[in-house]
């Protein structure tokens, strides 16, 4: 590894043009760079303007969108058939001890409402 390091060289223009790269403000865009005297004419009137790049279209959207799903869905770490299973039985076990125990208290309700009718006269 140590070799294979001596070998990379640098040379004079990379230190240069990284030196001379804009640094990246706090929010994640470089700051705004001054106007120059020199303006850009397209014959049209609209002096100073740099002509707009075409958004891309539908299908490039789509293929970028599923090509990014595809990249994100390989970095998934998936559960094994053990661990789904266990979470299942778990998930069973709760599922089947609240319903147990809101339809106890549901009965107790019932039955407290029930007799406090019949004691007020109702």
């Amino acid at each position: 590894m140590a070799e294979r390091l001596n070998d990379i060289s640098v040379s004079e223009e990379e230190i240069e043009a990284e030196a001379s790269s804009t640094p990246e403000a706090p929010g994640g865009e470089p700051p705004k760079k001054a106007k120059s005297g020199k303006s850009i004419s397209d014959g049209g009137g609209r002096q100073g303007r740099k002509p707009r790049a075409a958004a891309p279209g539908f299908f490039a959207r789509l293929g970028q969108f599923i090509r990014d799903t595809r990249a994100e869905m390989r970095r998934v770490t998936w559960p094994t058939a053990n661990e789904v299973k266990n979470t299942t039985i778990i998930t069973l076990i709760a599922v089947v001890f609240f319903a147990l125990y809101l339809f106890g208290i549901d009965r107790v309700w019932a039955f407290l409402i029930d007799h406090l009718r019949g004691w007020l006269g109702g």
